[in-house]
């Protein structure tokens, strides 16, 4: 079955007699025993929720895992997922890496007792110098938030075959339309499903999806003891959400692809990060490992007072936190995503008071070139 077929058809489950397309919402916090120590499957939906088991079945088709948990956000997925370690365990991530994950692995898995090192992930070798026999996790994303960074997944998954350390990829830019790290190689990928898998920008969500039955097994004890798991109307949302993915990011990938190009040329740009563009350095690995090259397109203007103007004058184009959804959104990571990394961290990444942060949504490109084009001549 292609891809967008099964975004618009999900699980194979159906939960009523009446024959309703979509999906019913089963707004219960608990359900009847048939008899003394009978289940109808169904007990308390903190453990499972016939909506969000329809969710998890769709998720888990689409990404080619075997299980999939929906959480309450992608923070609250990131944050079930460290508890798979224990103190003095290692973790490698990449070294560009969205804000939020990296505030909770210092300011919660440390005080926890992980050890983490930072490195360009798509330096195989700059990998391997830091492993070591404490090394539990590699945690990347590709591309990276902000500055597109691109990781070879299969590469890095045969580095660490047979070291015991998972391969965990946050998905979220690409969504499986165009990269499925589990076929790749990976054994648990990330999503914020608040961005593209939802797609409109009105509920929040998260997603862990896995091929390896005992991580599943793992993380299934941990998601109903921790309960964080995603209410019956937001997986529902999502659900809704998921109908249309296929043909929204193929749509934001391409008017991406044109505004990359456009940005490249104009005099008040210094920089354009896009694996779509072909002198990116991660533009053959990403030809390799994924169908397309997404919606998100990072720049750098030649002055901080440049970004501040583009930011309080754009009209069309929305100047908010988040990505992915159906309206266009620009962020100033300096201040908004990255915001709590140390100053010295920033300044060497590149991430300062010039770079800003496209998410491209539904408009046509060419009135997203006329909306950029006055804010940054005016």
């Amino acid at each position: 079955m292609e891809f967008g077929t099964l975004c618009v058809h999900g699980s194979r489950k159906r939960y009523d007699t009446a024959g309703a397309i979509s999906v019913p919402i089963f707004q219960s916090a608990t359900f009847v025993h048939p008899g003394v120590g009978q289940s109808t499957g169904f007990d308390y939906s903190r453990v499972l929720n016939p909506t969000r088991e329809y969710l998890e079945e769709t998720m888990a088709r689409l990404e080619s895992g075997t299980d999939a948990l929906a959480f309450s956000s992608g923070m609250a997925a990131v944050a079930v997922l460290m508890e798979l370690f224990r103190p003095g365990d290692h973790v490698i991530v990449s070294d560009d890496l969205y804000g939020g994950s990296v505030r909770y692995f210092k300011t919660v898995s440390e005080k926890n007792g992980l050890v983490f090192d930072s490195v360009d992930t798509g330096d195989i070798e700059a990998v391997r110098r830091r492993l070591r026999k404490e090394t539990k996790a590699v945690f990347v994303e590709t591309p990276t938030n902000p500055l597109m960074q691109v990781t070879d997944i299969e590469a890095l998954s045969r580095l660490l075959k047979g070291t015991g350390a998972l391969l965990i990829v946050d998905n979220t830019f690409l969504t499986p339309r165009f990269q499925r790290p589990l076929e790749l190689g990976a054994d648990v990928v990330v999503h914020s499903g608040t961005k593209y898998l939802g797609g409109h920008n009105d509920t929040l969500a998260g997603f862990l999806v896995t091929n390896r039955p005992e991580v599943a097994e793992r993380l299934r004890q941990l998601y109903k003891t921790i309960g964080a798991c995603l209410s019956p109307f937001d997986s529902w949302l999502i659900v809704r959400g998921l109908k249309t993915l296929s043909v929204r990011v193929e749509r934001q990938a391409e008017t991406a692809q044109a505004l990359a190009l456009w940005l490249r040329e104009h005099p008040k740009v210094t920089r354009v990060y896009y694996p779509g563009l072909p002198d990116h350095p991660g533009h053959e690995v990403m030809r390799r490992q994924a169908s397309g090259f997404g919606g998100m397109v990072s720049f750098r203007v030649d002055s901080e007072e440049t970004a501040v103007k583009v930011l309080e004058r754009v009209r069309l184009i929305q100047y908010a936190e988040s990505l992915g959804g159906t309206e266009s959104l620009i962020t100033y990571p300096v201040l908004q995503t990255h915001a709590d990394l140390p100053e010295e961290v920033r300044r060497a990444k590149g991430i300062d008071g010039r770079l800003l942060r496209l998410s491209v949504g539904l408009e046509s490109a060419r009135d997203l070139m006329e909306d950029l084009g006055q804010a940054l001549e005016g």
